[in-house]
């Protein structure tokens, strides 16, 4: 899922979906996902922020978590996007991997585009460091 992309966080370059990297391994992490019209301004508040590329096949879309615990059905039209993940309290998150209120939040932007290589926009907590050096990079 990370092949030649530079970030670690999320990982789109198999083509068979979108893969999070999130810092709490067990769950309680909040997780919202935007589908927009076009190209957001860049938002505030967000310590770690990367954007992929997503090809959505004509057929049904589907979130899950890890191990298949939760997940859902989300309306995507097929088409070409890019994704703009927004992540906050990663270090908190991976420090409190057992705490039981949520302590990391991630909000996925989707909107129409056309495919393009990865890219890091903003990083500031220590294990977004950590996950970009071991599984980005690769360029």
């Amino acid at each position: 899922m990370f092949a030649e992309h530079v970030n670690g966080l999320a990982g789109a370059a198999s083509g068979d979906g979108l893969y999070l990297n999130l810092a709490r391994r067990s769950g309680g992490s909040s997780v919202r996902i935007e589908l927009l019209d076009g190209e957001p301004a860049v938002a505030d508040g967000w310590e770690d922020i990367v954007e992929v590329s997503i090809v959505v096949p004509d057929a049904p879309v589907r979130w899950e978590t890890w191990g298949g615990e939760s997940g859902g059905d989300l309306t995507l039209p097929a088409g070409t996007y890019r994704v703009r993940v927004h992540a906050h309290g990663r270090d908190a998150g991976r420090g409190g991997e057992l705490a039981e209120r949520i302590v990391d939040r991630y909000l996925l932007k989707i909107w129409p585009a056309q495919a393009g290589p990865d890219a890091i926009v903003k990083t500031t907590s220590k294990d977004a460091e950590y996950w970009h050096r071991e599984i980005g990079s690769r360029r």
